[in-house]
């Protein structure tokens, strides 16, 4: 089995010769799930942080996340995680919802960060600290893929929280996604006030009634 690609320091090393001192990594998880929030987390990171592991957090087991969760909260100068809500997200669309709550998270840093490497390819509206959009920022950034980690985490934490107050959707083992178990859930319990009423895959429409 090869090793899993780790992230690089790289982009950070070079915002510092640039004279930025504290850089942040930012990342969303859960923007194409049917049901649940999509969740955003900001890490600024110590220059000399040594936390073996970091990677993409598709790219890792649940149980190695879950570790990771700890030494990144533990290691990091600030971090802050955001979420939007799936009536929320109904309200003002996916890629908005997205954006806001990565807009949240940063600005919920204390101190700012002076720069912010954003995984993707788009800018984040009406933030007023310099920004770059990194295209796989999660594979060439620390920061971002630190970000990823702690997104991807606590959402999963919430979905199963989520589960125990109403086991009939599986949202344990899918946290959301739209799994055949999930389909079949739904097509049989309807939504519940979790799932985003904009999200109608098609062998559903005949099924689900809001």
């Amino acid at each position: 089995m090869s090793p899993k690609p780790r992230a690089t320091r790289t982009l950070e090393r070079e915002a510092r010769g640039f004279g930025f001192v504290h850089v942040a990594g930012v990342d969303e998880v859960g923007r194409g799930c049917l049901a649940g929030p999509v969740v955003a987390a900001a890490v600024v990171l110590p220059s000399n942080l040594r936390v073996p592991g970091i990677a993409d957090s598709k790219a890792l087991t649940a149980d190695q996340r879950e570790a990771l969760y700890d030494r990144i909260v533990g290691a990091a100068l600030v971090w802050r995680v955001a979420s939007i809500d799936a009536a929320e997200i109904d309200r003002i669309n996916i890629l908005r919802a997205s954006l806001l709550a990565m807009r949240l998270a940063v600005e919920a840093l204390q101190p700012l960060p002076g720069l912010v490497l954003v995984d993707g390819h788009l800018m984040i509206p009406d933030i007023l600290m310099a920004q770059r959009p990194v295209i796989g920022g999660d594979r060439r950034s620390t920061a971002i893929a630190a970000a990823s980690i702690l997104a991807k985490v606590t959402r999963d934490r919430w979905m199963v929280e989520a589960h125990a107050r109403d086991p009939r959707y599986g949202f344990d083992h899918h946290k959301g996604y739209a799994t055949p178990e999930h389909l079949r859930a739904v097509a049989e319990f309807g939504y519940s006030a979790l799932h985003r009423r904009s999200f109608r895959p098609p062998s559903l429409f005949d099924t689900i009634h809001s």
